[in-house]
């Protein structure tokens, strides 16, 4: 048997002040990881260089690379973005710090775009200090929507089996109902239903579709949404699309019966009624995964926490989880597209921790 080829996976800082840098040195200080992955981080060697005088009882050691084409495979990478050196005030939102998270972001980006990397995992920004004229984007997953020119992706929160998507993303709450149409519900489905097949390896997914109202309209006395948009589009889903779409389910029961173990994803409407509940149940390996791009993107499931910044405390178990699913994930298509290229050979794969493992056979043999 031959294990697939390591893939290479770009890693963006996040917020400089956050707790994005702390999170890659923890993560990559176990040296393990580098059997599954070859890792280059998008960033400064002095940034790496500051925090890391604040652990000095991690064992953590980096290269640098001027070369995308020419990185180590047995150690951390880190391709300098910028020379300058930055004011770091760990904890504090700066206009500097979201500055240079950006300057991250757009170089992994780019190399994701063309091809030099596999996967990218972010580490967390913060909205507020990298939002301006020249990036007019909410966060990560608009970003990326915009760069590979897709006509719709989906945040998709992972957690092992347990996966919740959403239908609208950072948006005031205020503006949710305007924005859940017909049209909008499947067009997610769609998407959560090609994804859960190419990169999670389920060939016929089961989803969930919750309600937006209390009670999930209680049949048109607390709104009217579900009867009118979202119960027709799941009826589409089902009769025009081949896809095994139910509900919607009453949103206050649902997850606290445990029905989310019925389904392969979870549908919500809007940002909290998926990420409240995902997040108390997933605990530190949460992740978020953008569903519908070409390219795979992973990132952790929370923010910059500058509350705890600089001191040492944060747990790397969600930043770790979202480089082996990004590994996985990438796997994943390379075996979806292997058994779709090749018609006439027969494949037998298993995924061994993060490695798939092929046996081929030709037909007729």
């Amino acid at each position: 048997m031959e294990k697939a080829e390591k893939p290479i996976i770009g890693i963006t800082c996040g917020d400089l002040n956050g707790i994005g840098i702390e999170l890659i040195i923890k993560t990559f200080a176990d040296h393990r990881i580098l059997d599954h992955c070859t890792p280059v981080v998008f960033g400064s060697n002095k940034v790496f260089n500051f925090y890391r005088k604040s652990m000095p009882e991690i064992n953590f050691s980096y290269q640098s690379a001027r070369d995308l084409q020419k990185l180590n495979t047995k150690q951390l990478n880190i391709y300098n973005c910028w020379e300058e050196d930055v004011s770091i005030i760990p904890g504090q939102l700066t206009e500097v710090s979201g500055q240079y998270a950006i300057k991250s972001l757009v170089a992994g980006v780019d190399a994701l775009k063309n091809k030099m990397i596999d996967g990218l995992v972010t580490a967390p920004i913060h909205k507020k200090n990298t939002h301006s004229t020249e990036f007019n984007f909410t966060g990560h997953t608009p970003y990326l929507k915009n760069v590979f020119q897709v006509n719709d992706v989906v945040m998709l929160l992972c957690a092992g089996a347990f996966r919740v998507g959403l239908v609208t993303e950072h948006v005031p709450i205020s503006e949710v109902s305007s924005l859940i149409t017909k049209e909008a519900i499947l067009s997610k489905l769609k998407l959560l239903n090609k994804s859960l097949k190419e990169d999670f390896d389920i060939s016929t997914p089961k989803f969930a579709v919750l309600g937006l109202n209390p009670h999930a309209g209680d049949e048109g006395l607390t709104g009217k949404e579900e009867e009118d948009i979202i119960k027709p589009a799941i009826k589409e889903a089902r009769l025009n699309q081949n896809i095994l779409a139910f509900g919607p389910f009453s949103p206050d029961a649902f997850f606290a019966r445990g029905h989310h173990h019925e389904f392969d994803a979870v549908l919500a409407m809007y940002h909290d009624q998926g990420l409240i509940p995902f997040k108390s149940l997933a605990g530190e390996k949460g992740i978020n995964f953008t569903a519908g791009l070409p390219a795979v993107r992973t990132s952790p499931d929370h923010g910059v926490a500058f509350d705890i910044a600089g001191k040492n405390t944060a747990d790397a178990t969600s930043f770790m989880e979202a480089i082996f699913e990004c590994i996985d994930i990438i796997n994943h298509r390379r075996l979806y597209d292997e058994l779709r290229k090749n018609p006439l050979k027969k494949i037998s794969a298993t995924v061994v921790g993060n490695v798939v493992d092929e046996k081929i056979e030709e037909e007729g043999n």
